[in-house]
């Protein structure tokens, strides 16, 4: 029997990369976000590339009784869930003060309390089933620090906070695994859709990687077998940022604001 993955954010990015690998391995995909007209374009993808069956679930993950009922669909259709993918979110940038309240929530809203959403609805199941994956998408950025996107640092720390929590929750199940997955600067539309209070043409900062280089790292561990929970980075270049802003985080504070300004920022004129 083909397995039966949810992925969430599988419209675009990091999410849709996943869903198209794990389509190649033969999966069952259920594919997660709020456009139907651009999943059902990604479930027709899946299904060319191989996915045993494509079900589309349109749903905010931060609405939490949407995400309820998302999670009930699959398993009436499925019956069990082997893997949940939780790939959304979004990004903003500008100072802390400047940004909107509406800006900051929206980010919070779907990259932690999203998160916990599908946690919420997720591990139940995997429980009750005494097997299966949760794999919550970070960031090197929820291990960091960098200037003019605290929503999404916050956002991000949160996440790697939650999946830590779960994961000490849930040992007395030893079939249920809980990863947390750390890309670093990865070339999606991210950035190009980002909420932005400071007026500015972003751009993923180097080093980078592709989207199907993180769905890759994303797919390795959730299909992981009874390997420990964990928390992973995807690129030795995060373990190099880690390292320096840890063991020099004066350093770091002076020097992080010029890199980031002139690796990814391009101010528009005013």
């Amino acid at each position: 029997m083909s397995r039966t993955v949810i992925i969430t954010g599988a419209s675009s990015g990091i999410g849709r990369a996943t869903a198209l690998q794990a389509a190649a391995e033969g999966d069952h995909v259920a594919l997660l976000a709020r456009r139907k007209e651009v999943l059902e374009e990604v479930a027709e993808e899946c299904l060319a590339a191989g996915a045993a069956g494509a079900t589309v679930l349109v749903a905010d993950v931060a609405d939490d009784d949407a995400v309820a009922e998302a999670v009930e669909q699959a398993l009436r259709e499925r019956g069990h869930l082997d893997a949940v993918l939780h790939c959304a979110g979004v990004v903003s940038y500008g100072r802390t003060e400047d940004t909107t309240p509406e800006d900051f929530d929206s980010v919070v809203s779907t990259n932690l309390l999203g998160a916990a959403n599908v946690a919420r609805h997720v591990v139940p199941v995997l429980r009750g089933q005494g097997s299966g994956t949760l794999v919550l998408v970070g960031s090197l950025l929820g291990h960091i620090n960098v200037p003019e996107m605290t929503p999404y640092v916050v956002s991000k720390w949160g996440v790697r906070a939650l999946a830590r929590q779960l994961h000490i929750e849930n040992l007395d199940v030893p079939g249920v695994r809980i990863v947390h997955v750390a890309p670093g600067s990865v070339d999606t539309p991210i950035y190009g859709s980002a909420l932005d209070s400071a007026g500015g043409v972003n751009t993923p900062p180097p080093p980078t990687i592709s989207p199907e280089r993180a769905a890759r790292a994303v797919l390795r561990h959730a299909h992981g077998g009874r390997t420990p929970s964990r928390s992973v980075q995807t690129a030795w270049s995060n373990y190099l940022m880690l390292l320096a802003f840890n063991l020099a985080p004066p350093i770091w504070d002076r020097v992080v604001g010029p890199a980031f300004e002139l690796a990814s920022r391009r101010r528009l004129p005013r």
